[in-house]
């Protein structure tokens, strides 16, 4: 499910014809019979009570990806913030030291805005392979002057350097923070009862054979936008490295 979900279009595609589908089931279940009086009345409380149902679920979908949305962005603001931070108290190190560290620091800096912006699963690992490697040639750097000469300035900038590695492992975490597989599998499946129910209740006039189409397309549009912005990847709506693009514009040399 995770890999499909990483296509919003490909969700949008499915799920409508999934859908439309699920009606035509429904009426061919029901027949050539009609619904009458108040088995039609008892008939259309299930329905609403089914499509108020599938709305919560999808404004509940919504939210859990909104929420992560924000959160990503929120991590890529912190984790500017940290290398920025410590570019600064690079200043306390040994100027022999001090340099050293911030090329790492530029480096590190551009991994880290390439993890944003790489969509090809073999370039990714190439950036994370690459941000590993920096990240332990930059603890190093900030290890061997606190061993040599510790002090509390210098325990400042270890402490920085922490943070700086933290924020990549959260920001990591909350990439891999997707809607559960469970949840989408519960939208499809009171989607699809949905769709038979309805399809189950027309009268297959002109007009409601042209309703049938309406249900599939407003859900199916639905699951895309969900899918879109729970995707930090696959989607149009993406998180954008602004800060750490405008930091490492402020970092190189004028």
């Amino acid at each position: 499910m995770t890999s499909i979900t990483n296509h919003p279009v490909l969700v949008f595609a499915l799920a409508f014809v999934l859908l439309w589908l699920s009606e035509l089931l429904g009426s061919l279940f029901r027949g050539r019979g009609d619904l009458e009086g108040g088995l039609r009345e008892h008939f259309g409380l299930l329905i609403a009570a089914a499509l108020t149902l599938l709305g919560l679920i999808i404004g509940f979908s919504f939210s859990m990806a909104t929420n992560r949305y924000d959160q990503r962005k929120n991590l890529e603001e912190a984790e500017a913030n940290a290398i920025g931070t410590e570019y600064v108290r690079a200043d306390f190190l040994p100027p022999a030291d001090a340099g050293g560290v911030r090329a790492l620091l530029r480096a590190y800096l551009d991994e880290r805005i390439q993890f944003y912006e790489v969509h090809d699963e073999t370039q990714l690992a190439l950036v994370d392979a690459r941000t590993a490697r920096l990240q332990d040639e930059l603890w190093a750097a900030v290890r061997a002057p606190a061993e040599a000469k510790p002090t509390t300035l210098l325990a400042l900038v270890v402490s920085g350097m922490n943070d700086v590695l933290n924020s990549q492992g959260y920001t990591q975490a909350a990439w891999w923070n997707r809607i559960p597989q469970a949840a989408w599998g519960l939208m499809v499946a009171i989607a699809v009862c949905c769709n038979v129910l309805l399809g189950y209740g027309l009268r297959r006039s002109k007009a409601e054979i042209l309703l049938m189409l309406v249900l599939p397309l407003i859900v199916s549009i639905s699951f895309f936008l969900i899918a879109d912005i729970d995707s930090p990847r696959g989607g149009v709506i993406r998180v954008k490295p602004q800060n750490l693009m405008s930091l490492s514009r402020s970092l190189r040399p004028h």
